[in-house]
């Protein structure tokens, strides 16, 4: 016979708090509308968000991409530095989905915790309304998920969801490509989002002897520096320099750093050789090596080792395509040039 007890049990007696949720929604709403763009027919608060493809493309070809924050989510609980991570989490899928030449339409957002702070959740959806404003795509809905027992006190996991278009002849895949070409390296803001878990282990070793500052900035600022953000800028020099006497292929440097990325868009006969020296190390990326006491091989395989972004232009556009990534805000670097494969297929010599 099952024994009953007089006593209710509510959802939020077990954990789950639907008016903490619903206030967070409210919190969100205004920081999503400052991201409304062309296209959205319906937002936040629906089942499904609507997006109208906009009809100045022709012949419109969807591109997506998702990704996460990795363990730099463990910095942010430890630190209590919130209001950044969402733009990483926006910056890891719209640089990806603008690799293809794509411009971000839209962005979905997953937002994961054992017990659901309010202020906290809504420092994380402020970045990502920042990175979204920043990136000209709309932050059109996402996903609250309170789970009691999943997730320590005080954390959260956090996944994006990004969906761009470009025109179908206009796709960046990097088929023309070939020897000659030169490689243009656009600085990063930092770490930005990968290579964190051996960042953790640096500090751990460093312990108290960790430096007051790098590069002008605190220490846990330098290291929390979001993502940078390459949409406008990159699109503005796709416009006025496209393919194939202009910009033939971009990679966004991110996990696997350049070693790993750069060869993604080449084509199998071909090998960037980069020069060493050609860009500056900065005082972040001296104190993550020194640290960890790896070599230059290891930092350009983990780190982005200050270039976010590669783009490999036609040799007779190179200063042109500089000019206006500079103009644009960028700054930018000639660290190499496209050659035939014979060996790896990225030298860094």
């Amino acid at each position: 016979m099952t024994q009953t007890t007089s006593t209710p049990l509510s959802y939020k007696d077990a954990g789950v708090d639907i008016v903490a949720g619903d206030a967070l929604v409210e919190r969100i709403k205004p920081l999503a509308k400052k991201t409304m763009r062309e296209g959205v027919l319906a937002g936040i608060g629906g089942f499904g968000a609507l997006f109208e493809v906009p009809k100045r493309y022709k012949e419109p070809v969807l591109v997506s991409g998702t990704d996460g924050v990795g363990t730099k989510l463990k910095l942010a609980f430890e630190w209590n530095m919130h209001d950044t991570v969402g733009i990483d989490l926006v910056g890891m899928s719209v640089n990806d989905v603008l690799v293809q030449g794509a411009e971000p339409l839209f962005f979905l957002d997953y937002f994961a915790c054992g017990k659901l702070d309010i202020d906290t959740a809504a420092a994380v959806v402020g970045g990502i309304a920042k990175g979204c404003e920043a990136s000209g795509c709309a932050l059109i809905g996402g996903e609250t998920a309170e789970m009691p027992g999943m997730y320590p006190a005080g954390e959260y996991d956090l996944a994006g969801f990004a969906v761009g278009v470009v025109e179908k002849s206009k796709i960046l895949a990097g088929q023309t490509v070939c020897a000659g070409d030169v490689v243009l390296g656009l600085a990063s803001n930092g770490v930005h989002s990968n290579g964190f878990s051996l960042v953790r282990k640096c500090i751990e070793r460093a312990g108290a002897n960790t430096p007051a500052t790098l590069d002008g900035k605190p220490f846990k600022a330098a290291l929390m520096e979001p993502t940078r953000l390459y949409v406008k800028p990159v699109l503005a020099a796709l416009a006025a320099h496209p393919a194939p006497t202009g910009i033939k292929a971009l990679a966004h440097i991110t996990g696997g750093g350049l070693l790993e990325n750069i060869p993604r868009v080449l084509p199998d006969e071909c090998a960037a050789n980069l020069r060493k020296g050609s860009w500056p190390q900065t005082e972040l990326f001296a104190w993550l090596q020194a640290t960890a006491g790896i070599d230059d091989t290891e930092m350009n395989r983990t780190f982005n080792n200050g270039i976010g972004m590669v783009v490999v232009v036609a040799a007779a556009a190179a200063q042109a395509v500089a000019k206006t990534l500079r103009d644009a805000g960028e700054t930018v670097y000639e660290i190499g040039n496209i050659g035939a494969r014979t060996g790896e297929a990225v030298v860094v010599a």
